[in-house]
């Protein structure tokens, strides 16, 4: 019998098996960026993206129509590595608490639930600053329930990205962001980084290495370390 070749001390690593990642909120400013993204990484093979309406098409890109209402448990396309979560509205958008709720924390749940369900390890949450179960403020109590209601669902990678108020261009008007987004650009360069602007490309660049390089545990990413420079 021929004796193995011998190759050194030293092994080539394992290829990496591009991943299977799923965009919930692919159609908002920062799910736009994390979706283009992924697309160009090559270390991402499919992106399931979940909508209500068809975006233009990719050859890496499944994207089911769905009610977000009546999400299928059984369907195939749950079966991914990892889920970005860029869900979300605003008050004034969602018309009512209860509407804003299940947009902000119903919904990213219910998507957590089926895809860890179906073999996800890691989950990466768009949040927000200031996000705390406990808050007096509702939107900041459902930002952290959400991420209370998903730490304990057992993916092995969990990260919470919490910007401050986030820059760029929406494709819905929110005049009173918009004015912010004004006064902290001129103010920027005096604030602490956790008080300036977060850019969307920033925030998504966080959330595509949260899941495609996840790091065990349950990780923060906070609007200092997402600041514009």
């Amino acid at each position: 019998m021929n004796a193995a070749p011998e190759t050194g001390g030293l092994r080539e690593p394992a290829p990496t098996v591009p991943r299977r990642v799923l965009l919930a909120g692919a159609t908002g400013l920062v799910g736009r960026h994390v979706l283009d993204l992924f697309l160009a990484d090559p270390r991402v093979g499919q992106v399931v993206t979940p909508v209500r309406r068809p975006l233009p098409a990719h050859p890496k890109l499944l994207q089911p129509q769905v009610d977000y209402d009546a999400l299928d448990a059984d369907a195939p396309w749950w079966d991914v590595d990892a889920v970005v979560c860029t869900l979300g509205t605003t008050m004034a958008q969602a018309g009512s608490r209860q509407a804003f709720q299940c947009v902000d924390h119903d919904y990213p749940l219910r998507v957590g639930e089926l895809a860890r369900h179906h073999g996800a390890k890691a989950y990466a949450l768009n949040s927000a600053t200031g996000a705390d179960s406990g808050s007096m403020f509702f939107y900041n109590r459902v930002k952290g329930a959400v991420e209370r209601d998903l730490a304990v669902l057992g993916f092995e990678s969990f990260t919470c990205v919490r910007p401050g108020l986030i820059g760029g261009d929406r494709h819905e008007a929110r005049r009173g962001e918009r004015a912010a987004l004004a006064a902290l650009r001129v103010a920027g360069p005096l604030l602490p980084r956790a008080w300036r602007i977060s850019p969307a490309p920033r925030i998504a660049a966080a959330l595509v290495e949260a899941a495609v390089e996840p790091v065990p545990g349950r990780h923060v990413v906070a609007a200092a370390e997402l600041a514009a420079p």
